[in-house]
């Protein structure tokens, strides 16, 4: 079984994905023109995205429709059923997953929000974490990694800094008995 769940996202220096009215415009603080910090090679190696519902809300909020028109969409949600567009809405992000890594495919890409992510991570299913830290103090906000979660080893696989301050962090979640 070679898919992998990997978590792609980006927080503050101080470990936030949002502000606590799940405002992101701090995000556009590194935005520099033709600069994606290698997000078109990273989604070349993906079929389907998950987020949560709030996540999927602030994406739709801009105006372009569900994106990612060539890839399995899953949006977790305690409330919505059915599709919006070509995105799927699920309820059980483990149950989801877990069946997603006995299907044949490319890899998984997660970008949250906080709730999947700590969901996703007390069931130890991600096997790739991927961190863009911003140079920015939120001071305030949600939490990517919550208190409480499951202690993980991780193999550090590269940084990489970019000249607008935002450094990326690619690690392995490295398996129990492997």
């Amino acid at each position: 079984m070679d898919r992998k769940l990997i978590l792609y996202i980006a927080m503050s220096l101080d470990g936030y994905i949002a502000k606590k009215d799940d405002n992101i415009d701090f995000l556009n603080i590194v935005e520099v023109p033709n600069e994606d910090y290698g997000y078109a090679d990273f989604l070349q190696g993906i079929d389907t995205v998950i987020w949560g519902r709030k996540t999927f809300d602030k994406v739709v909020s801009f105006g372009q429709g569900v994106p990612h028109q060539d890839k399995a969409v899953y949006v977790i949600s305690r409330t919505k059923e059915g599709k919006q567009e070509h995105a799927t809405f699920h309820h059980d992000v483990v149950d989801l997953v877990r069946t997603l890594k006995t299907q044949s495919g490319k890899s998984i890409y997660c970008d949250g929000g906080a709730e999947i992510v700590n969901e996703l991570l007390l069931h130890r299913l991600f096997d790739t974490v991927i961190v863009s830290v911003l140079p920015h103090l939120l001071g305030d906000g949600i939490r990517l990694f919550k208190e409480g979660n499951t202690e993980q080893n991780l193999l550090f696989k590269r940084a990489i800094s970019y000249p607008s301050g935002l450094v990326q962090l690619w690690y392995e979640v490295k398996k129990e008995n492997a």
